[in-house]
């Protein structure tokens, strides 16, 4: 092979692997999807390959296009650990960033702290994505999994943002009708408004308690996997759900909801989850520290 294929068409075929279409990587990038089209033509030509399989609805990694995709994102990774190690990124992060992270947090915290770190660094530029589902950080490309409580991946490293607890909340007026909850069992009569969220088991609540953890099993006639709509059909009077401090802190403030059974618990710290160590990108590291300080609160 006489010719290495240019930085910007590696980076532009791990785009291409990520959306799987022409048309979407055109959009993300404001460009045409014949540009797109030419320039990964242009890299199976230098690397003498097929990439990708085209269809006419989406794009598929070829067996070889597998096989490129792991060495483009470390080469690309490399390239980027290599100007930090020589510039002034290691103090003033510039370039993309990519996050992932649940939609209530997302939209209630994450994005007005996100927004302050670009006043502070305008060199960067933020692409943030609101999924309440696990994310695969290497498959699909993110820099860093800003999550609410679960299990941490053994390849992964994490650091903890804020301190945060899942409780138990009801609206006054759902407790007047059916009783406050004395024990945990007594939940199991109760109307429970179920969230299927990331790391969540659906309809089984564990909790922390004085004596260790302990289980239940919850019912109900309303269940949802966005966060928010249980919040509101809580404040609504539809029954008992368990929410983070972070969330529902407000509404018990003013009234609105009362806590449940107190001595039980989930520890839900939020994290953040990078498949790098902070001090090979400085980017992802500040981003990092911002945040603690923006949300360690």
């Amino acid at each position: 092979m006489n010719n290495l294929p240019p930085l910007d068409d590696l980076r532009l075929f791990c785009t291409v692997a990520r959306n799987r279409s022409f048309v979407a990587t055109a959009t993300a990038l404001g460009v045409s999807p014949a540009y797109v089209s030419k320039r990964i033509a242009l890299l199976e030509a230098a690397l003498n390959v097929r990439l990708l399989n085209r269809t006419t609805r989406r794009v598929n990694l070829t067996e070889d296009g597998e096989t490129v995709l792991p060495w483009a994102l470390r080469i690309l990774e490399d390239m980027e650990q290599m100007v930090d190690a020589v510039s002034q990124t290691k103090t003033v992060p510039r370039g993309l960033l990519r996050l992932s992270s649940s939609a209530g947090f997302g939209r209630k915290r994450l994005g007005p702290a996100l927004s302050e770190l670009v006043k502070t660094y305008p060199e960067l530029s933020i692409q943030l994505e609101l999924l309440d589902r696990p994310v695969d950080l290497i498959g699909e490309g993110f820099d860093l999994d800003i999550r609410i409580g679960g299990e941490v991946e053994p390849s992964f490293r994490a650091r903890r943002i804020a301190v945060n607890r899942r409780i138990l909340c009801a609206a006054p007026d759902y407790l007047d009708r059916a009783g406050m909850p004395q024990r945990l069992s007594d939940l199991e009569k109760h109307r429970c408004l179920v969230t299927r969220e990331r790391d969540l088991s659906f309809g089984v609540w564990r909790l922390q308690s004085p004596s260790g953890t302990e289980t239940v099993r919850v019912n109900g006639t309303m269940s949802s996997n966005n966060g928010e709509i249980v919040h509101q059909w809580g404040l609504d009077g539809h029954g008992i759900f368990l929410r983070s401090t972070w969330d529902v802190m407000t509404s018990l403030q003013e009234g609105r909801l009362r806590q449940v059974l107190p001595d039980y618990f989930q520890e839900a710290d939020v994290m953040a989850v990078y498949p790098v160590r902070l001090t090979e990108s400085a980017k992802v590291r500040l981003c990092v520290e911002f945040l603690q300080e923006q949300l360690g609160g």
